[in-house]
């Protein structure tokens, strides 16, 4: 999950566990299988019985299209074995002199943009090479045999994540962003492959893989560093990192959960070092290099090794729009377990001790604005089954800290409201509200507020 404007510059989850990889999802919504694609020669998606012997023809013209351009649209087999259509965004050279000797970073059309990944050319299948097409033309074209709504929908898709930026910015951002400069990261006992780019300092441009504290969260270009970094010895140097969990105050323990809040005025570096980190994982995410004006709550598990962080939620200090939370991730290898859901629960119950309706900064990502609506649909049926008499917008409002804005898009969402006589009335009848919490899941991990310990912040004179 990922949602955000957080502190820093710049503006998969295929987490392993020691190998695991998940399945992700295609843009439309449906699953895609992972398997091995195993070696030997290339075949077309709908060419099960092999190919035919290549003639010189056919070898000429593979010949004459290498190296591809970038733009160039081609077929490329993915981690299942089965070809998928890709747009080649670079190249790189690699040993030796010849037309083959590249390297590709390719965006899987049909998927998001956090498996773009580098392939080979052996992947690729060169029968299927489109003409490079200029986009503007292409788009033109495109754009007269689509349907208003079709359009739509693609337009949606183009700037998904990015509503506050113009088409001119747009174009910076994906440009500055296309090519993941970390792999994968090591993070505790996970190594994790990562999604998007993060502009992590010059000097670590050279490295496809970083290691990080787990607790401090420094990273490092090698193993041996971090090994050094934690072992005992290294306190004689001041290297050794002394923390078993995130600095800053612990503000709730509930059984092996721990939530910790930190004050990025006082831990400057950890807070920029878990930015860093958080846009490994989020596509639009907006960075300062200013951390002092907001609190971070890092969310972990806890056992006899320490307290491992699962996520985490920043927000600012002040807010004059209200937002309780700035931005929110839950780390690969800990989604789909409820965790996301607890730390907007957890957002929400520090408004109500601040006395306020909040909500969250926007945009919102695609994963984050999914775990959103599906708390706000939780938490607003749950009171609409279990109360007796009329309730107003407000009255809601009131109860749950969410804002009345993100209560009125949730119940129309769900059809629930209308609007009669100049006010909107809700209309919850009890069948239509089972039907409703039933497509709704699970609630996610349950927040025991007698657990949480916290007052509001202060400024310090």
């Amino acid at each position: 999950m990922y949602s955000c404007t957080c502190p820093i510059l710049l503006r998969k989850s295929n987490q392993t566990k020691m190998g695991s990889i998940d399945t992700p999802s295609t843009e439309n919504g449906s699953t895609a299988t992972l398997g091995g694609a195993g070696d030997g020669h290339l075949l077309p998606a709908s060419d099960s019985a092999g190919y035919a012997p290549e003639n010189d023809v056919g070898r000429k013209r593979k010949a004459s299209v290498l190296p591809l351009e970038v733009g160039t649209r081609v077929m490329c087999r993915w981690r299942d074995g089965k070809f998928h259509p890709v747009k080649v965004i670079e190249r790189r050279k690699m040993h030796g002199t010849g037309p083959n000797e590249y390297e590709y970073y390719v965006h899987y059309t049909e998927f998001n943009r956090r498996l773009d990944e580098w392939v080979k050319l052996e992947q690729l299948d060169l029968d299927s090479v489109e003409t490079v097409v200029d986009e503007k033309v292409e788009d033109k074209a495109t754009s007269l045999k689509m349907t208003r709504h079709q359009k739509r929908k693609i337009d949606e898709t183009h700037v998904e994540g990015h509503e506050e930026l113009d088409a001119a910015s747009l174009r910076e951002h994906e440009e500055f962003t296309k090519v993941k400069n970390i792999a994968t990261i090591e993070l505790g006992r996970y190594e994790i492959e990562t999604w998007y780019f993060s502009p992590f300092p010059p000097e670590y441009n050279d490295c496809l893989k970083l290691y990080f504290c787990e607790f401090c969260l420094t990273f490092m270009k090698r193993k041996e560093q971090l090994q050094r970094h934690m072992v005992s010895f290294a306190s004689f140097f001041s290297l050794k990192c002394d923390l078993k969990h995130p600095p800053g105050d612990e503000i709730y323990r509930s059984g092996t959960l721990s939530m910790f809040e930190i004050d990025g005025k006082k831990n400057k570096v950890y807070g920029q070092n878990l930015c860093y980190l958080a846009k490994l994982f989020l596509d639009h995410k907006t960075l300062y290099y200013d951390v002092d004006l907001f609190l971070f709550y890092v969310l972990c598990e806890c056992d006899d090794r320490g307290c491992h962080m699962v996520g985490y939620f920043s927000k600012e200090k002040h807010s004059e729009e209200s937002y309780n939370l700035a931005c929110i991730l839950t780390l690969p290898p800990y989604q789909r377990k409820g965790y996301g859901k607890f730390l907007i629960a957890f957002s929400y119950e520090l408004s109500k001790k601040e006395s306020k309706v909040g909500t969250p900064e926007r945009p919102l990502s695609d994963l984050g604005l999914v775990s959103y609506r599906g708390y706000w649909t939780r938490v607003l049926l749950d009171i609409l089954k279990k109360h007796k008499g009329n309730i107003s917008i407000k009255e809601l409002s009131d109860m749950t800290a969410i804002k009345a804005e993100d209560i009125l898009t949730t119940l129309q969402g769900l059809e629930l409201i209308q609007y009669r006589k100049g006010q909107h009335v809700i209309c919850a009848d009890p069948k239509v509200l089972d039907r409703h919490l039933k497509a709704a899941g699970r609630g996610g991990l349950e927040v025991d507020v007698s657990k949480l310990i916290w007052t509001p912040y202060k400024e310090q004179s």
